[in-house]
């Protein structure tokens, strides 16, 4: 089952690659492929949403690029995270566990 990108929360991608960057350096086609596998297949980010949240993210100084070799031999850009990157990763990681647990309270009172 994939999840479309409308059906995310606002900034849930952007966490997403903060996150998968934060492991060590990738290009983009192994963030997309690092979020898909470590999500258990249910979360497949398209490159119509993938590339544009980057270079976002590298505008706003939470990643840096740096042009590489890939594993298939083909150029690549290769990002990593800020320090301005891994600050707003912790943030962005703070507010959705607050916001996962309100969540979870109110399904659990709900019912």
């Amino acid at each position: 089952m994939a999840v479309d990108r409308s059906d995310l929360l606002q900034g849930t991608l952007d966490m997403l690659i903060l996150k998968i960057v934060a492991l060590g350096p990738v290009h983009g086609y192994g963030i997309s492929q690092r979020i898909q596998q470590v999500s258990r297949e249910v979360l497949q980010v398209q490159q119509g949403s993938l590339y544009p949240a980057l270079h976002r993210l590298e505008k706003r100084g939470w990643l840096q690029a740096t042009w590489g070799e890939s594993e298939s031999g083909r150029q690549a850009k290769f990002y990593r995270l800020s320090a301005k990157g891994r600050k707003q990763l912790l943030l962005e990681e703070s507010q959705w566990n607050r916001l996962a647990e309100a969540i979870a309270l109110i399904l659990r009172t709900a019912s």
